[in-house]
């Protein structure tokens, strides 16, 4: 994969909890983390300060989930999946993957609730179960070939839309 987002479907409630923890990230978490680098800074000798070195590794997080999060924003889809039955991105798939059945939503990880005790596994579209199942109904089959190259099939039993 080129690393590039495409465009990815969301919720409306999902687009607006990132929408407002990048907020949350841009402003109170930028003003927080200059703050404490600050106070770090003023302990003394930066080389062996953990706090300062603390301090700066967190905000290199916060600033990569800064980058995600716009990312994210900027190629969202909001609305429901295209078509009632039919797996596409934001759907919940119900199927018998080498005869164990499993759900899972295909689509992005930031489509789900993280304070959802039944969180979902999620597979990306672009995986090689989501790029061969893309497109199929409930009683369709399918195979692919997993990363240690062998042959996988795939009986889908039920196609819904996520629903947060």
């Amino acid at each position: 994969m080129s690393g590039q987002i495409t465009e990815t479907w969301l919720t409306q409630e999902a687009y607006d909890r990132r929408k407002a923890e990048l907020e949350l990230l841009t402003g109170e978490g930028r003003t927080e983390i200059a703050k404490k680098i600050e106070a770090a800074r003023e302990e003394g000798d930066l080389k062996e300060n953990g706090g300062y070195h603390a301090a700066k590794e967190e905000q290199g997080k916060i600033e990569a989930r800064i980058r995600v999060l716009t990312e994210l924003l900027r190629h969202a889809k909001v609305g429901t999946p295209a078509a009632e039955g039919v797996i596409s991105s934001g759907t919940v798939v119900t199927a018998r993957v080498q005869g164990d059945e499993e759900v899972f939503l295909l689509g992005s990880r930031e489509i789900v609730d993280e304070t959802d005790p039944d969180e979902l596994d999620v597979y990306s579209e672009a995986s090689p179960l989501g790029e061969a199942i893309l497109g199929l109904k409930a009683g369709d089959t399918a195979t692919y070939i997993a990363p240690n190259g062998r042959e996988i099939t795939v009986q889908i039993d039920k196609v819904e839309p996520y629903r947060a």
